[in-house]
């Protein structure tokens, strides 16, 4: 693979690593807000699975310290490009700044922990519609 293609991925990487958090992020105020609220599509069966499994593999991986899988392909990526880790394209540079943070790592694990636990509690409050035969 060039350096060229290995960055253009990396930036790709990144792209679906930001649409993923703001699934989980926008998923998680959607649940919380709607269910509530009455909003019919926050109990959507798929929806609530998918969110509810990611969220708890963030936490676990959080749990074992270990990075996101995401994080680490781009890295990779990154460093085969001939790139520092987050010092590269607009893209990289723009993107980068919204998903990443310079705090410690116990912060992560505790609100990714207790994102997972608002989000059990959710689904006891606001179960998943059944599926319809």
């Amino acid at each position: 693979m060039s350096r060229a293609s290995a960055a253009v991925l990396a930036d790709a990487i990144l792209a679906l690593h930001v649409g993923v958090v703001a699934f989980v992020v926008l998923g998680t105020v959607a649940i919380l807000a709607g269910g509530p609220l009455g909003w019919r599509w926050v109990r959507n069966r798929s929806f609530r699975i998918i969110h509810l499994a990611l969220m708890a593999f963030i936490a676990l991986q959080a749990w074992l310290g270990k990075l996101c899988p995401l994080t680490e392909w781009e890295q990779a990526l990154r460093r085969r490009a001939g790139h520092d880790a987050y010092a590269g394209s607009f893209i990289e540079h723009w993107l980068s700044r919204l998903i990443y943070f310079d705090l410690p790592w116990w912060s992560f694990v505790a609100a990714y922990t207790l994102v997972a636990i608002l989000l059990m509690a959710a689904w006891r409050l606001w179960p998943p519609r059944p599926r319809s035969p």
